[in-house]
C-alpha cells in the first residue's frame, strides 16, 4: 500500500509539474541552425574568404601532389628500364617530395579547419544574437531547435526564414 501511495504522489507531482510548464511556457518557437547556416550568404563567403586567404599554401601543396603523381609514374612506368643510379636518385626525389608534403600539407589543413572553425562560430553567434532579439520582439518563452521538436502544429513558429532574414541584414 504505501508503494501505492508514493506512486500516486510521484504522478500527481508529474502533472503538476507538466500543467505548470504548460502554464509558463505559451509560446514557443523553433528554429533549423543547420538550414540556417546553409542558407547564410555569409557562410558561401566564409568559404571563399578563407580559400583567398590561403591560395598560395593551397597551390604549393597541390604543386607537390602533382609532381608527386608524375614521379610515381615515371616511376612504375620505367621501372625494368631504370639503372640503379637513377632508380636511387628517382626515389630520393619522391622521398624529399613526400616529406616536403607532409611539411607542408597538416599544418595547412590543421590551420584551414582552426580558422573554418573561428568564422563558422562567429556566424553561430550571429545566429544566436538573432535568435535572442526574435525571440524578445516577438514574446517567445522558448524557442527550440528544430531537431528536438516531434511535432510543429504551427508552422508560422517556425523561426528560421526570420532568423536567416535578421542575419543576412548584419555585416
Amino acid at each position: 500500500m504505501r508503494t501505492y501511495k508514493k506512486a500516486a504522489a510521484l504522478l500527481l507531482a508529474l502533472a503538476t509539474g507538466a500543467f505548470s510548464l504548460q502554464a509558463q511556457a505559451e509560446k514557443i518557437g523553433v528554429i533549423d541552425v543547420q538550414a540556417v547556416f546553409q542558407q547564410l550568404p555569409q557562410a558561401a563567403a566564409i568559404e571563399s574568404t578563407i580559400n583567398a586567404e590561403f591560395k598560395d599554401r593551397i597551390e604549393a601543396v597541390q604543386r607537390l601532389q602533382t609532381d608527386i603523381k608524375y614521379y610515381m609514374d615515371k616511376q612504375q612506368r620505367e621501372d625494368t628500364t631504370m639503372g640503379d643510379k637513377d632508380r636511387k636518385e628517382l626515389e630520393d626525389k619522391l622521398r624529399a617530395l613526400g616529406a616536403e608534403y607532409q611539411e607542408k600539407a597538416k599544418p595547412l589543413e590543421t590551420e584551414l579547419r582552426r580558422r573554418k572553425a573561428e568564422e563558422q562560430n562567429r556566424l553561430l553567434g550571429m545566429i544566436k544574437q538573432s535568435v535572442d532579439k526574435i525571440g524578445k520582439a516577438e514574446k517567445y518563452d522558448i524557442i527550440l531547435q528544430n531537431t528536438a521538436v516531434v511535432y510543429l502544429g504551427d508552422e508560422s513558429d517556425n523561426l528560421s526564414q526570420k532568423v536567416i532574414e535578421a542575419v543576412s541584414k548584419l555585416k
